[in-house]
């Protein structure tokens, strides 16, 4: 390792964290780059030096080629690792490196180039004899969309020629659906990418997607390290990746190692790099080259016992590959699933909170957590609402899987909305413990897996015991001799009334309290148990299930709320006048749209007047990363535009309005 001493990490959270641990065993000092947003993150607290890049958005920091250079120079680095996603694949920043002097941790600027392409890279994969789905170039695709699309057929993919990460791709079923797809895709490549060029490839709704992990170095070796399974996505982002991919006849196997390495060998490549497949039977089809480390390594390095990064570390010195084709050896299987901050149930929108309760199952036998946040970090909507990876080892497939759902039933995050119990639902499933599934699995079934949006009888029960005992801690915290009065009652056991908004419902709730024991009322159900509140935390066993929750009561509000945040993650159930016949609300404008999340308005496609059809774009929203569309509830006339492209919205921002037609 004497080629360099020091390693700036360019990225951020959990990968800036992961390669961090390996340049420290390595003996090595670590630098981290921050922005304003991430000032107190993990990844700056465990680096040796840390260095400012700029503002929160990421293209004043993470995508700053200038702001890099400038921190490795401060820092003395003479190495950069650019981790996965922000400038890992880029081309231009790997040269940048170059030109400074600076040793790249990954492949030569022309490999990155030519395989970020995916049009260079799929006439490259031709040349080559590695299979290639039909398809038409940015060329074909420019000249005339639809021409293309036909000599295509349907359903097809429009895909951005430097995309990744699942991120500028749209699946397209109809030739009706062309125009406004492609203008999403190259809107979300020119923002992400850089570049808005797209290709079209036949969409196989039922393949199965297997990556192969491939290495090479600088003295003409290239070896794989088998084979992973990651099919299981949404938004063709992946959810759950395993290795090896499982019920893969030998010889396909072999033949996609051999086909990897040769389209490795094809551009020269140094370095780690995934070489994607689409597997439909026992043929399988060429469909992108990532350039870079992946998200999923973990199961990799699971089952082959191997440290991904130190081997790009040792590579990028000018050392050989560290293991023969020969010496490596697959051994058990490996799961990993990963956490985010979104919500399953409003269709995986993004989230963000703040971090207020954490335990992640880092001591479990065969479980590994590569995370990214910890105990009262601020998850924004700057970045990728990525929290951790989650993985678990067996000796088979069946003990990982059991293995996975265990740390996650002991996996808890509070302070935000997270995907974990979509997870756990997801390790559940029949299907998944059968597996494999194909592709489009997961988006047909997703909507089973999703936590019920209703709160139970035990959630509004919980709510009203929340509501019960922090009033009672106020009154007894209060030095308004009045207020201690209005509290206190000779009549004992004491009953208070509380009433719950869900939605158009009301729910009328009472609370009967004597000592520890409790019994709550909701509607016609009764549920019997014991409560106790200490310090906002509320310890609840009704009918005999105990759970524990943080809670809080905010009465001051203009809409009066109780928030519980569980073992299922947070919700928030209105507070009504007990009093009054029907839910006491402001009701939005008839017709109105409203930001369900946080973000940046990137397109408004519309203007004041416009008639519209019922589910017509009004708004694109961009959110840590993705865009997401808001479509018109019904037909109508656009009455208002309340913001503008540029702007950056709340949740719950009213947006548009809408006359009916």
């Amino acid at each position: 390792m004497a080629a360099f001493r020091t390693v700036l990490v360019a990225n951020r959270g959990e990968i800036a964290r992961r390669i961090l641990r390996t340049v420290r065993a390595l003996g090595l000092r670590g630098v981290a780059v921050f922005s304003d947003a991430d000032a107190d993150a993990g990844h700056v607290a465990e680096a040796d030096a840390a260095i400012r890049l700029g503002a929160a958005p990421a293209r004043d920091s993470y995508l700053s080629i200038e702001a890099l250079l400038a921190a490795a120079r401060e820092s003395g680095a003479e190495a950069v690792h650019p981790g996965y996603g922000f400038l890992a694949e880029n081309a231009g920043f790997a040269r940048a490196c170059e030109d400074a002097g600076l040793v790249f941790v990954g492949p030569p600027a022309a490999a990155i180039e030519l395989m970020g392409s995916k049009d260079a890279a799929r006439s490259r994969m031709i040349e080559a004899g590695v299979p290639v789905l039909p398809g038409a170039g940015a060329a074909a695709v420019e000249a005339d969309p639809q021409a293309a699309a036909r000599e295509v057929g349907f359903p097809l993919l429009v895909k951005a020629v430097a995309g990744g990460g699942g991120k500028g791709m749209r699946v397209v079923r109809a030739a009706e659906e062309l125009d406004d797809a492609l203008a999403a895709v190259r809107r979300e490549a020119g923002a992400a990418f850089g570049d808005e060029a797209v290709l079209f490839e036949r969409w196989l709704g039922s393949a199965r997607h297997v990556e192969v992990q491939v290495f090479a170095d600088a003295h003409g070796r290239c070896v794989h390290l088998f084979d992973r399974e990651c099919s299981l996505q949404r938004r063709h982002q992946k959810v759950l990746e395993e290795a090896p991919a499982p019920d893969v006849p030998e010889a396909v196997r072999a033949a996609m190692a051999e086909a990897a390495v040769a389209a490795a060998r094809a551009v020269d490549y140094r370095g780690a790099g995934t070489v994607e497949f689409l597997l439909a039977g026992e043929e399988f089809f060429f469909l992108e080259m990532n350039t870079r480390l992946q998200v999923e390594h973990p199961v990799t390095e699971m089952v082959t016992g191997q440290d991904l990064v130190a081997w790009q570390l040792k590579v990028a010195a000018g050392e050989p590959l560290p293991r023969t084709q020969e010496a490596l050896v697959c051994r058990g299987h490996a799961v990993e699933v990963r956490l985010y901050a979104e919500d399953p149930a409003a269709g995986f929108l993004p989230a963000s909170g703040t971090v207020t309760g954490l335990a992640l199952p880092e001591a479990l036998p065969g479980v590994r957590v590569d995370a990214g946040v910890r105990l009262g970090d601020v998850v924004g909507t700057h970045y990728d609402p990525l929290l951790a990876k989650i993985a678990a080892r067996g000796d088979d497939r069946a003990q990982a899987l059991g293995r996975l759902a265990g740390a996650l039933d002991r996996t808890r995050v509070r302070g935000l909305v997270t995907n974990l119990p979509f997870l756990r639902a997801l390790l559940a499933s029949d299907a998944v413990r059968r597996g494999p599934v194909t592709t489009g699995w997961l988006e047909e079934w997703a909507s089973a897996l999703l936590p019920s949006s209703e709160p139970s009888t035990e959630d509004l029960a919980t709510a009203a015991l929340a509501v019960a005992l922090l009033r009672a801690e106020a009154v007894a915290a209060s030095d308004d001799p009045f207020r201690r009065l209005r509290g206190f009652r000779i009549a004992a056991p004491p009953a208070e009334r509380v009433r719950l908004g869900v939605g158009e419902a009301a729910h009328d709730c009472r609370v009967v309290r004597q000592g520890p024991a409790v019994q709550v009322r909701v509607d016609e159900a009764v549920l019997d148990g014991r409560a106790r509140l200490e310090g906002g935390r509320l310890e609840v066993v009704l009918d005999g299930r105990r759970r524990v929750h943080e809670v809080a009561l905010d009465e001051r509000a203009e809409r009066p709320v109780v928030r519980l945040d569980g073992p299922d993650g947070p919700r928030v159930l209105e507070l009504l006048d007990v009093l009054a016949p029907a839910l006491s609300r402001d009701e939005a404008a008839p017709g109105s749209l409203e930001a369900p999340m946080p973000g940046q308005v990137v397109a408004i496609p519309v203007r004041v007047g416009d008639a519209v059809a019922a589910g017509a774009a009004l708004v694109v929203v961009e959110a840590m990363k993705m865009e997401h569309t808001l479509r018109a509830p019904e037909a109508g006339v656009v009455r208002a535009l309340h913001c503008a492209v540029g702007d950056r919205v709340d949740a719950g921002t009213r947006l548009v309005e809408l006359d009916e037609t």
